[in-house]
C-alpha cells in the first residue's frame, strides 16, 4: 500500500483547529488527501492550515458551527466534491451531574451528536456521487463504559454516536461508503492539559501504557480506516484505550 494512497481524495475534518482534529488532518494530508479544515475558531484553523501547507499539503478552511443546520448545509453545498468525512468536533465539560443545566445538556448533545448527524446528512450527495467514501466518527471510551471523569452528557453523546455509526453504515454500504467509529480513552490535548494534574495523572496510571493516548496514535487509526485495506470494515468501533475496556 503506497504512502500516498489518498491522492485525488478530499477529506473534511471537523474540530480541526487543534488537538486531535489537527493531528488527523496533518496525517491525511501526508497521505495525499486534499484537506478541508472545519472549526468555529478561525485563528486555530489558520494555524492548522499553516502547518499543513508548510508540509506541502493542499488545504482549505471553512468556519462554521456543526450544530447549526443552515451553516452545515451551506458549507457542504458549496463543496465541489468529498470522499472522507471525519466527525471530530466536540466539547467535554466536566460538570458534576447535579449541576448540569438543560442548556448545557443541549449544547453538548447538539455539538457532539447532532453535529455529526448534520454533517453526515449534508455529505451524502457528495459521497454517493463519488462512488467511494469514508465517514469516521470520533466517539469515546466514555460512550462505551460511562465517563470516568467526564460529564454524563458527554458520555451519552458519545454513546449515541456509536448508534449513529451503525445506522449510517447499513444505509451507505450499497454505495461503497464505509462508516466507522473510533473510541479513544483520554487524550493528551490542549483541552485535557487544562484539567487538574491529579486527574490527568490518575487517568494515565489506569492505562497499561502508563500515560494518556496521543492524538497521533488516533490519527493512525483514522488513516487505516481510509486505506484500501479497510474496504471490508464498516459499522465497527476501533478501541484505542490501552486496555481500560477489553471486549
Amino acid at each position: 500500500m503506497g504512502e500516498r494512497y489518498l491522492e485525488g481524495r478530499t477529506a473534511l475534518i471537523t474540530g480541526a483547529g487543534r488537538g486531535l482534529g489537527r493531528a488527523i488532518s496533518r496525517r491525511l494530508a501526508r497521505l495525499g488527501a486534499e484537506i478541508i479544515l472545519a472549526d468555529i475558531d478561525q485563528a486555530a484553523l489558520a494555524e492548522s492550515a499553516r502547518l499543513i501547507s508548510e508540509e506541502g499539503g493542499l488545504v482549505a478552511t471553512r468556519v462554521f458551527d456543526v450544530s447549526n443546520a443552515e451553516e452545515v448545509r451551506a458549507v457542504f453545498a458549496g463543496l465541489p466534491g468529498l470522499h472522507i468525512l471525519v466527525n471530530n468536533a466536540g466539547i467535554c465539560p466536566l460538570t458534576p451531574v447535579e449541576q448540569i443545566s438543560e442548556l448545557e445538556w443541549d449544547r453538548v448533545l447538539n455539538i457532539n451528536l447532532k453535529g455529526a448527524f448534520l454533517c453526515t446528512q449534508a455529505a451524502l450527495p457528495l459521497l454517493r456521487a463519488a462512488g467511494w467514501g469514508r465517514v469516521i466518527n470520533i466517539s469515546s471510551l466514555a460512550g462505551q463504559m460511562g465517563g470516568i471523569a467526564v460529564g454524563v452528557h458527554y458520555a451519552a453523546s458519545k454513546a449515541g454516536l456509536l448508534g449513529l455509526t451503525k445506522s449510517f453504515a447499513r444505509l451507505l454500504a450499497p454505495h461503497g461508503i464505509t462508516v466507522n467509529a473510533i473510541a479513544p480513552a483520554t487524550l493528551e490535548t490542549d483541552l485535557t492539559a487544562q484539567w487538574p494534574a491529579e486527574l490527568r495523572q490518575d487517568l494515565g496510571q489506569r492505562m497499561s501504557i502508563g500515560r494518556l493516548i496521543r492524538p497521533e496514535e488516533v490519527a493512525e487509526a483514522v488513516a487505516f480506516l481510509c486505506s484500501p485495506a479497510a474496504d471490508p470494515i464498516t459499522g465497527a468501533t476501533i478501541d484505542i484505550n490501552a486496555g481500560l475496556l477489553m471486549r
